[in-house]
């Protein structure tokens, strides 16, 4: 559920952030005529990563076992890709995304209504779309038949929606800096877990051979139904009698990803400031380190 809970929280805050950031932006500069375009765009956005994925899940239920695993493996490792990518891509660009949504919002207000809704809708979009398919692949891994992994993810976002308020109120100031590289960093150990699991799953669909080759089987020390079986399986997605090859790539990822997630240069080393948005336009600024 822990697992869950900081996707949620941590994919939740993006997109809260960006909302925060547009919002502000226009209350600031007097153009409080262009926030309905810019709500009608973010709330096309979510609308679409709802439908993303409730397609994911209702369209899978009418699949044989073994494209439902299939699916299942295949949109596990494209879900990893892609927060992979997010979480360095946020590392890297997060100092400067004030100012790229403000110059493309300043662009739309030229063109008018449709490239507003439009620049909402891409900028929540994408982040919508990518949390939909990485909470689908992480439920799918983590369920145990109990609704513990939706409800992780629920309190994850409700939890970002509320800092993501507090942040244009200008009441809550945290580096922001260490916060995305340590939940980004969390966030890794999560996508590993998925990996192992979308391997498995490609595994019993019969598309990779060694599901009968196990790497260990500590199941009668760690029995899956326990409390400590089911917490590490929804925190870290452990599997007590995983396949040689399941361990072999969740190693080959989590290793040098995180070292070089971690590594103590460019953005990761902490240095800049990272201004949070608020309705005064000073009360935001947020000290991190310079690079």
């Amino acid at each position: 559920m822990f697992g869950n809970y900081l996707i949620g929280l941590r994919e939740g805050l993006e997109a809260s952030l960006v909302v925060c950031i547009l919002i502000a932006y226009l209350v600031k500069t007097d153009r409080k005529d262009a926030l309905k375009p810019i709500w009608m765009g973010i709330g096309v956005a979510i609308a679409l990563a709802l439908g993303f994925g409730c397609a994911l899940e209702f369209g899978s239920q009418e699949l044989t076992f073994e494209a439902q695993e299939a699916l299942g493996g295949s949109l596990s490792i494209v879900a990893v890709g892609l927060v992979t990518w997010m979480v360095f891509w946020m590392r890297r660009t997060a100092r400067h995304l004030k100012f790229e949504l403000h110059g493309r919002l300043d662009a739309a207000l030229a063109m008018g209504t449709g490239a507003l809704v439009a620049t909402a809708f891409l900028a929540v979009g994408r982040e919508g779309l990518e949390t939909a398919l990485f909470v689908w692949a992480s439920v799918h891994a983590a369920s145990d038949g109990t609704p513990r992994p939706l409800i992780g993810v629920a309190l994850g976002l409700a939890t970002a929606v509320f800092l993501g308020w507090l942040f244009y109120r200008g009441a809550l100031k945290i580096n922001l800096a260490k916060f995305f590289t340590w939940t980004g960093g969390m966030l890794v150990v999560v996508a590993a877990g998925v990996l192992a699991y979308g391997v498995h799953d490609l595994q019993e669909a019969d598309w990779i051979p060694g599901l009968r080759n196990l790497a260990f089987d500590i199941s009668g020390t760690i029995p899956p139904d326990s409390w400590y079986g089911t917490l590490l399986k929804g925190v870290l997605n452990f599997q007590p009698d995983p396949t040689v090859l399941q361990v072999t790539v969740w190693a080959l990822y989590l290793v040098p990803t995180l070292a070089i997630f971690l590594a103590p240069v460019g953005f990761a080393s902490g240095k800049g400031k990272v201004k949070v948005p608020d309705e005064q336009g000073s009360r935001g600024s947020q000290p991190t380190k310079a690079s």
